[in-house]
């Protein structure tokens, strides 16, 4: 993530996984059995993905 994000999207990133690792410490409350720590990967990578878009390099960039 640190060599692919720009700095923002790595704290979007952050500040997302460390919610998502707070609010789904209950196992009852994550979809699919998934694991605590893939919960709060899936949270953060989408919320990164509301504001960043890989281009046709493969270089992740702000939205538009």
């Amino acid at each position: 993530m640190k060599d692919n994000l720009p700095g923002h999207g790595q704290d979007i990133y952050r500040e997302a996984y460390n919610s998502a690792w707070e609010e789904y410490k209950d196992p009852s409350e994550r979809k699919r059995d998934s694991s605590r720590e893939e919960t709060a990967h899936r949270v953060a990578w989408s919320a990164v993905k509301k504001k960043y878009e890989k281009n046709s390099e493969g270089n992740w960039v702000e939205k538009d």
